[in-house]
């Protein structure tokens, strides 16, 4: 048994995925059976020093003595290899020992060594990021199950498990390169897509591996980003396709004979076949009869089959012809769906066939579907050329259409059965063998038969049959067409009538064009064998052949049939025949000597068609006539050439481009040939400035590459044949050529149209001779030709823009080319691209093109900086784009931003937007400590310094704002700048900048994702910490300068304590103490400190940001760093005890403004936000006198108000603002949402909205003392009409009060228990209780707890509910209005309960609660300010009880009395029953036997006064109740009289009772 020390790296969690896949987990469990982690208590030597990474493969408990847990998954640094089979090691930063058989070892290498080093494993880097992405997934997949992302879950289980099997696949190590390529390609894209549907982030890719962004330029990581290719990428070649068809089955239930089955690919666009296919079925049958025909329309299934990587089965229907003369275009019939000439078949059956689309060369398909090809596959080329002859590429096939014939009856009563037989015969007249292919895969026949059209003399046919005809063979063979008749009476016997032949080449030597062919026919005797081929080929066969023979003898035996002609058409697919005469000419030009210059000159009719089929023996041709007669066809030579070269540049023949790489690097022999064209060259260049048409100048120019390469490997050629003779003469003709060069692009072309085109001709042909040239010269060499080229151009940019255009596209493609990536060559060619890029930034020309040549130029650099210094040519690069680059990103920036404020959204940087902002990050990413030391160097001025600092700040702004952008190198080399310009200016922006870059989205690393913030924090780490030392440490290096960015610093420095990173916020806090201690020495006091960072603040928190360790971020006494608490510098100062009142006001006004945040963000009731809101207005009020925000808060708790509907409230609220002004002309400036006005106005305004807000809550009493101060303001100012409004709205109110019903509110005491509540409704070891006018509801969260009971008002108006005369509407409202003091009752027994009548020891014990302010009010809740407790005798509660009831009776009975209450009486029914049977029952009757007992009197004296009262106040109910059940007796409803009549019974038994307590007293009766 092994043990182990080691420890997990960073918490990585290593290669097993066995915890989430349970792919993984059975393979683990196995290898975990072979120990047992119980049987190890032996000690454990140090034995030697191992480095490894090994991953976990079984958990282990850590149960032995310093023993390190493992979990399943897991990564562990091995530290040491210990005695016996161990380990010791650490994991994160716990150290211990661990059996050896627990992990499985891995080789690793520690990369960014340092802080924050990272060990990475020795593997395929792409199983590395399977491994971790998988790790990262696991977490997010569970979460989509808890959010029901259903579908994404199951999606994301099977790419996962597909993934990990991938994965399997490349550690298994036994997949060729191809394979693991096809498996790494299908990674990524999994990985792709699972990192865009979680919402990750993408990663950008160079051949499936991620890219490491330290060997690679900002420009290059913009461009894989935005997906876009690099600028010049040449032209991808087209990828051929090839269709695998396989017949499975025929079945057609008529048909009881052999058959054919031919297929065909036909074009319908083109109307023609493309390629005949196989046949099947037995070689010889007396004779051919059409069928059917079955259709696939590809367009159908190409989708289907594309997606697909095996075959795909397709059912194809038969369809017969309904008329054999349509048979020849029957599925054209069956595609147009012209239903009426075929018949479809009864069933489905028919054709079965199969399909796979495959994919590449053909090579590559032969090599990737090896069973396909064992099965003897036929190949079928096109019907045709494909798109690229490559040399050795030979091909000779004439493809021939049996079209349709006409011929006579012949005296029959019937049309003939005809049948065309057709031979391949040689001049000899020997008939060729195996010539004629009926389809491919099959075995070449010798004769054709075609099938018969049963009684037509004017059959069509339409087959095509393919002609293999050796090329040998071709000149002086012929084709015949014999035609018999095939008769059904005579035995089957097939009689021949006539026959037709065509020679396949002419005298000239052209073979036979691609056309339609109509031949002569000539009759014959049934019996002609055609012994001697001589006796018809001198015949015309056809109409031209006719016109060339006019004297023919009209005693020959065969005799042409004039009614009668045969239609045949042709297409020859051969690389060594055509059919043109011209380029037959040009090929044997040496038959024709006398006609070469008329020759050459007629090339340029010849088609493209024709000359790239022959460009190898044209060539050939050419350059042997070159050497035949330079100075005689050399000129004619040349342009040839150039038509020809040219001629590929177009795209349909694009694809030739390698014929004729090929030619000139393995076919090429003009050894002499260079020194001709040099000349020539050069001559056209010389006459660009004396001709005024200058096509063939421009065409030359166009050439030029391809002219170069001839000239290049025609020197290579001489210089091998003599051993390099003449090398200083080729070395000067180059050099007079590029003089010649530079003289063309030298021109002042603006005047000339022509010459435009044909510097621009030049220019865009320019680049593409760089790698010619070096194969003779070296790079330094070249390059100082390109330079002087490039710097003949002219500087200036107003030559007109679409040379611009080019002349920057030249530089682009000079840039990208092989020359510009030697260091040597950079060095000489970069001054002069440079200069040219400088001027059109400066002149915000062609913009897009710069940006693709500097992305270009930095991708070049920074791959050559990863080998070889780049400092000079970065130097270069400083001094001439930095400052355009910053004034180029200020503008683009400036428009973005009127465009955004047009469109009224923030617009994202635009393609060339974002090339510009990576080529800065380029430069500075490349930019070295010296580089910007002779920056700053440079500087002639502190100004000139400013003015550059200003504007790079200005732009890095601007680019934060936009997206999260590093600039922290730069942000380290700043401060030298900085310190060198004291103006505050420029320390304010970098201030603000350095704010900006540490609140950047990006940088907050609590947001990212578990993995994704430990790579970060792996390579960068906190990168916020950091800048938070430079922030603090240029602040002290401003000494006594620090009070003029007092106080306004003081909101950036806040924002960057919002930063949840305490390391962040203790370093900031210092800072706060220094602008306290500045302005305590310049003005006594910091009163401004203290104005701007409430403020501040209340912003800041407002917004959302901060969290709950903010809440005493002032008062900490306990940092991290060197840096003491704010509290302790403090404390130390001689203002300390106003500095120490400060801190603590903060602090407790980030408590409540924190949970006002709290309450804005979380899913909170309004009654709780409104609190908050309440709390944190009355701070401002009371605590720190901030009128202005005490102001704001009151607003925003009124909007609250009036969103919840709490009219009253709001009301209240605005009251406040309004007893702040006062009647007076004092001008108010424009505030919130209020104009600027003058004081008078605005608290007129303030009081029409509040009485508004009273009316809506139907608290007129409340409005009524407002109306009567505004009507004494209006008649102040004798301001009738406003006066004549106020008194009439008041007087509105008053018939409201009376009119209008309104319900009393009931209030209930609500107690909060627990920490979850906002920090203002929870006080340490005391209860917090709060009084609510409607239930609130909370949520109540773990170990939260609410109480909640019902209260009684008790009225502050008791004057007026005292009063008989006021209305119970008036005394209703007063009851539950203004008040400020409630109180409940506790029942409980004092003694010995009285088993009898408890009503004897039931005491009360009540308790009044005070509030802070009385309700209604601003909330509709306040906190309880004091509580008193009282305790009630069982007397005193009867008493207290009957009293209430005898009030609410009153009232009641009133209401119905006056009609306030309608129609229904139940109300007053339930009411008088609730009365009266308790009285009978219990209730008063219970009251008499305990308190009216000679007993209890007589031993309690001095409750005789009490015991008075109480009989006073039944007597009183007795009374009242015979009142209510006289309104009773008049309201009730018939059926309804049972119960009025048991009221009565149960009330006369009440009175009764009560007259025996007291004889001497009467009551009425009723």
């Amino acid at each position: 048994m092994s043990w182990g020390r080691g420890f997990l790296t960073n918490g990585r969690r290593g290669e097993c995925l066995a915890k989430s896949f349970h792919s993984f987990h059975s393979v683990l469990c196995f290898i975990s059976n072979a120990f047992s982690p119980n049987s190890f208590s032996t000690p454990l030597t140090s034995f030697s020093f191992v480095f490894s990474l090994s991953p976990v493969v079984c958990s282990f408990r850590g149960s032995v003595s310093h023993g390190l847990t493992l979990e399943l998954g897991e990564t562990v640094h091995i530290l040491e290899k210990c005695e016996g089979k161990s380990f010791s090691g650490s994991i994160v930063k716990l150290n211990g020992i661990f059996p050896a058989g627990y992990i499985h070892l891995k080789k690793a290498v520690v990369t960014n060594r340092g802080q924050y080093e990272t060990v990475v494993p020795l593997e395929d880097p792409i199983i590395t990021e399977v491994t971790s992405t998988l790790q990262e997934w696991s977490v997010l997949w569970k979460q989509l199950y808890v959010k029901h992302k259903v579908d994404l879950f199951y999606k994301l289980r099977h790419v996962m498990n597909e993934l990990i099997d991938l994965r399997r696949q490349l550690l298994s190590g036994h997949l060729t390169q191809d394979q693991v390529r096809e498996v790494k390609r299908h990674i990524t894209v999994r990985l792709d897509w699972g990192n865009e549907h979680l919402g990750l982030d993408l990663v950008p890719r160079k051949e499936f591996e991620m890219v490491d962004a330290d060997q690679i330029s900002v420009s290059d990581l913009y461009k894989m980003d935005s997906g876009r290719q690099r600028h010049g990428d040449s032209c991808r070649m087209p990828v051929p396709h090839h269709l695998f068809v396989n017949l499975k089955s025929f079945t057609y239930n008529t048909i009881g004979e052999d058959t054919d089955i031919f297929f065909s690919l036909y074009d319908l666009r083109e109307g023609r076949m493309l390629l005949n296919d196989s046949k099947k079925g037995p070689p010889h049958v007396q004779y051919r009869r059409p069928y059917g025909c079955a259709v696939l329309a590809m367009s159908d299934v190409l989708q289907t089959i594309s997606e697909l990587k095996e075959e795909k089965d397709f059912v194809l229907k038969v369809y017969t012809c309904n008329n054999e003369n349509e048979w020849y275009q029957i599925h054209e019939n069956i595609i147009r769906k012209s239903s009426t000439k075929y018949t479809a078949p009864s069933t489905n059956y028919g054709l079965i066939i199969s399909l796979q689309l495959l994919r590449g060369d053909m090579e590559q398909v032969r090599k990737e579907n090896p069973i396909i090809f064992n099965r003897g596959v036929a190949i079928t080329r096109k019907l045709g050329f494909p798109d690229v002859i490559m040399p050795g590429d030979i091909r000779n096939d004439l493809y021939l259409t049996l079209e349709r014939g006409d011929f006579e009856r012949g005296g029959k009563s019937v049309q003939k059965n005809i049948e065309v037989t057709m031979y391949v015969l040689y001049a000899d007249g020997e008939i060729l063998k195996e010539c004629i292919s009926l389809g491919s895969g099959e075995h070449n026949i010798s004769e054709y038969r075609s099938f018969v059209l049963y009684h037509n003399n004017s059959p069509r046919w339409s087959e095509v049959i393919k002609l293999p005809i050796p090329i040998d063979r071709f000149r002086g063979s012929h084709l015949r067409f014999e035609f018999r008749h095939c008769s059904t009476k005579d035995k089957g016997e097939k009689k021949l009538f006539g026959f037709a032949f065509t020679p396949l080449m002419r005298e000239d030597g052209t073979t036979l064009s691609d056309e339609s062919h109509e031949l002569y026919v000539y009759k014959c005797d049934e019996n002609t064998t055609f012994s001697n081929h001589a006796l018809y080929l001198g015949l015309p066969c056809c109409k031209d052949d006719f016109n060339g023979c006019p004297n023919i003898p009209s005693s020959l035996i065969f005799q042409r049939s004039t009614k009668e002609t045969l239609w045949i058409s042709t297409q020859l697919s051969s690389t060594k025949l055509t059919q043109n005469v011209d380029l037959l000419a040009l090929l044997k030009w040496k038959a024709h000597p006398d006609r070469v210059m008329d020759i050459l000159g007629r090339l340029r009719h010849v088609c493209g068609e024709e000359i790239v089929k022959f460009l190898q023996d044209i060539l050939d041709t050419l350059f042997s006539i070159l050497d035949d007669n330079t100075d005689k066809y050399g000129p004619l030579v040349f342009q040839s050439l150039v038509f020809i070269i040219n001629l590929l540049r177009d795209s349909k023949f694009y694809h030739f481009r390698p014929v004729m790489d090929t030619y000139i690097q393995k076919h090429f022999a003009g050894a002499l040939a260079y020194k001709e064209l040099i000349r020539c060259l050069k001559w056209y260049m010389d006459r660009s400035a004396e001709v005024v048409r200058q096509d063939h100048i421009q065409e030359a120019m166009r050439a030029l590459e391809y002219l170069f390469k001839f000239i290049i490997q025609s020197r290579i050629l001489y210089s091998r044949a003599t051993c390099g003779m003449e090398e200083d003469q080729f070395r000067a003709s180059i050099q007079e050529l590029f003089q010649s060069i530079r003289f063309v692009l030298s021109l002042d072309s603006r005047s000339s149209e022509t010459l435009i085109f044909t510097q621009a001709a030049l220019l865009n042909s320019f680049p593409a001779i760089f790698d010619e040239l070096l194969q003779m010269f070296t790079v330094q060499e070249v390059a100082e030709f390109v330079r002087g080229t490039l710097g003949s151009m002219p500087s200036t940019v107003h030559i007109g823009q679409s040379m611009d255009v080019v002349k920057l596209q030249s530089i682009a493609r000079t840039v990208d080319s092989r020359l510009f990536s030697f260091p040597e060559s950079r060095r000489i060619l970069l001054p002069v691209v440079l200069h040219h890029i400088h001027l059109h930034l400066r002149q915000q020309k062609e913009l897009l093109i710069c940006s693709g040549i500097l992305s270009s130029i930095f991708s070049i650099i920074k791959s050559s900086s990863l080998e070889s210094s780049v400092q000079e040519e970065v130097e270069m690069m400083v001094e001439s784009l930095l400052d355009v680059l910053l004034q180029t990103l200020l503008a683009i920036m400036s428009k973005s931003q009127s465009q955004e404020a047009v469109r009224g959204q923030t617009c994202p940087l635009s393609d060339w937007q974002g090339e510009y902002v990576s080529c800065l990050l380029s430069l500075l990413r490349q930019m070295s400590d010296i580089h910007f030391q002779h920056l700053l160097d440079n500087f002639q001025s502190k100004e000139e310094l400013k003015e550059f600092l200003l504007k790079i700040f200005c732009v890095f702004r601007n680019l934060m704002k936009l997206n999260s952008i590093n600039f922290f190198s730069l942000f380290y080399l700043i401060p030298d700048f900085i310190n060198k310009n004291v103006h505050s200016k420029v320390w304010n922006s970098y201030f603000s900048l350095a704010v900006l870059f540490i609140n950047q989205p990006s940088l907050q690393l609590e947001t990212l994702t578990p993995a994704k913030r430990k790579k970060v924090f792996d390579k960068y780490g906190d990168m916020r910490v950091m800048m938070a030392y430079e922030l603090f440490s240029m602040w002290q290096n401003l000494g006594e300068n620090k009070i003029h960015f007092i106080p306004g610093m003081i909101g950036p420095f806040l924002g960057v304590t919002l930063v949840p990173q305490i390391e962040v916020r203790n370093i900031m806090i210092p800072i706060f103490h220094d602008m306290m201690d500045w302005e305590q020495r310049k003005n006594g006091n910091f009163k401004q400190v203290e104005a701007e960072l409430i403020d501040k603040l209340d912003s800041l928190v407002s917004e959302g940001k901060g969290d709950e360790n903010y809440r005493e971020l002032f008062s900490l006494t306990q940092l991290f760093g060197p840096y003491p608490s704010l509290l302790e510098k403090i404390e130390q100062e001689t203002w300390r005890e106003t500095g120490v009142s400060f801190v603590t006001s903060v602090t407790r006004l980030m408590e409540r403004l924190l949970d006002y945040r709290d309450c804005m963000k979380g899913d909170e009731t309004e009654n709780k936000k409104i609190g908050c809101t309440v709390n944190l207005l009355n701070f401002y009020k009371s605590e720190i006198n901030k009128e202005e925000m005490y102001i704001r808060y009151i607003h925003k708790l009124c909007e609250m108000h009036l969103q919840a509907e709490n009219y009253t409230e709001a009301a209240f609220t605005l009251l406040l603002y309004w007893e702040l002004l006062h009647w007076e002309e004092r001008p108010l400036r424009e505030f919130l949402h209020y104009p600027a006005q003058s004081e008078w106005h605005r608290k007129e305004g303030l009081c029409r909205k509040v009485i508004h807000y009273f009316n809506k809550g139907k608290c007129w009493e409340y409005g009524i003392p407002l109306c009567r101060e505004l009507a004494f303001q209006y008649e102040s100012l004798y301001d009738y009409q406003s006066l004549s409004w106020i008194r009439k709205m008041e007087a509105a109110y008053y018939d409201n009060i009376m009119e209008q019903q309104r319900l009393e509110p009931e209030f209930f005491r609500v107690g909060f228990y627990g920490r979850k509540f906002p920090f203002f409704l929870r006080v340490s070891c005391c209860d917090i209780y709060t009084l609510c006018l409607f239930v609130i509801i909370v949520k109540i969260k773990l170990r939260d707890y609410l109480q909640i009971y019902a209260v009684t008002p008790v009225s502050e108006n008791m004057d007026v509910l005292q009063m008989d005369r006021v209305p119970d509407r008036i005394k209703s409202f007063y009851r539950v209005n203004n008040v400020r003091r409630f109180r409940y009752d506790r029942p409980f027994h004092k003694g010995p309960k009285d088993k009898d009548n408890e009503f004897k020891s039931l005491w009360i014990e009540r308790t009044t609660l005070i509030l802070t302010h009385p309700l209604p009010g601003i909330s509709r809740w306040f906190e309880v300010d004091k509580r008193e407790l009282v305790e009630v005798s069982p007397l005193e509660n009867a008493i207290y009880v009957v009293e209430n009831k005898n009030q609410e009776l009153r009232t009641l009975i009133s209401q119905y009395q006056h009609k306030q209450l309608h129609g229904n009486i139940n109300l007053l029914s339930m009411c008088l029953n609730g009365v009266i049977d308790a009285a009978v029952n219990g209730g008063i009757a219970r009251y008499q036997e305990a308190f009216f007992d000679k007993e209890y009197i007589s031993s309690h004296p001095e409750d005789t006064e009490k015991i008075t009262q109480l009989k006073d106040l039944m007597q009183e109910q007795v009374h009242v109740l015979g009142v209510g059940l006289v309104v009773h007796e008049k309201l009730v409803h018939p059926e309804m009289r049972p119960l009025h009549k048991k009221l009565i019974d149960q009330f006369q038994m009440m009175r009764s009772s009560l007259c025996h307590v007291r004889p001497h007293i009467c009551f009425s009766g009723i």
